[in-house]
């Protein structure tokens, strides 16, 4: 847990994150917020709530979940105004959603190994860069691994990440992306730098040999350090919404995941699918994104997140 004092401004940065974080899940949010422009609470009101939810690909089972709880709610406490149904909807995403949230901590060890993993164009290479702008932000140093050696325009775009975060990448054309990251651990070390993020090649679950190749570089970090990696990542396209959920699976299975990566999400009328991955595997949502800015790639809050979808 990092224990920094806040500045002077942190509190105009956290509404100015929330306010991109709303204008980022329009698309989903402006669906759901419909559903309560009437005047009463009604069958129609859930019938219509339960499409949209489905539609935002909530999925069938936390859809059923949310439903069985705002029923439940509206009836003990005679909700009669979809305001007031909205509301609770706000308190039930949240308590769905609310175990995927967890503190991200990279001060455990030093350094701190983070890989990252995910399928073709999810965003891993520039998910990287604004973790590492996080990070710094935090006080720690980051040094870049280009684990990716298959896609030049990949390493071409990290070494670019690097330069304008300033800091380091270790990287090599070609070549085996296990022994880049297993020397960047190396160079850390001898550096005392804070963090590595290692970065893998993008590839899908049914490639089974990429996939056992991706084990392969795990296996190969954790010989760098018995420790590591301290950190594993899955940075997920929430433009694929139920999707995501096979990929979740699959990765978790193949590197024991400690953490997703959601991004896309301002670009997206699927935002729902944080509700199906709370309700069918759990992996906490270490951060998400909303922009292609640098600053657009947050800790993932709950109650932040509920409220933005629904505001």
């Amino acid at each position: 847990m990092f224990s920094f004092r806040k500045k002077p401004d942190d509190a105009a940065q956290e509404a100015s994150w929330f306010a991109r974080l709303r204008q980022g899940l329009r698309k989903t949010g402006s669906q759901l917020a419909g559903v309560f422009g009437g005047t009463r609470v009604d069958e129609a009101l859930f019938e219509e709530l339960e499409t949209v939810l489905i539609s935002a690909d909530a999925g069938l089972e936390a859809t059923q979940h949310l439903l069985e709880r705002l029923r439940a709610r509206a009836r003990r406490d005679r909700l009669e105004e979809p305001q007031a149904l909205k509301a609770a909807l706000v308190d039930e995403i949240t308590a769905l959603i609310a175990p995927l949230e967890r503190a991200f901590d990279a001060t455990a060890h030093k350094p701190f190994v983070i890989m990252i993993a995910g399928v073709n164009g999810a965003g891993k290479t520039t998910s990287i860069g604004k973790l590492a702008k996080w990070l710094q932000g935090n006080g720690l140093s980051v040094l870049l691994a280009a684990g990716d050696t298959f896609r030049a325009a990949a390493r071409e775009q990290l070494l670019a990440w690097g330069e304008r975060n300033r800091v380091d990448v270790v990287a090599q054309a070609g070549g085996d992306p296990a022994a880049v990251i297993f020397d960047a651990i190396a160079a850390a070390r001898a550096r005392g730098v804070d963090v590595v993020i290692a970065d893998t090649a993008g590839r899908l679950p049914t490639q089974l040999h990429l996939m056992e190749e991706l084990k392969k570089i795990r296996r190969v970090i954790t010989k760098a350090d018995p420790t590591a990696p301290h950190a594993v990542l899955l940075v997920l396209d929430a433009n694929t919404g139920q999707n995501a959920l096979a990929q979740v699976k699959a990765f978790d299975e193949a590197l024991a995941l400690t953490g997703l990566v959601l991004t896309k999400l301002d670009g997206t009328a699927k935002g729902g699918v944080v509700a199906a991955i709370a309700k069918t595997r759990p992996v906490p949502l270490a951060f998400i994104g909303v922009g292609e800015g640098i600053d657009d790639l947050q800790p993932f809050v709950a109650r932040d997140f509920a409220a933005a979808l629904l505001d």
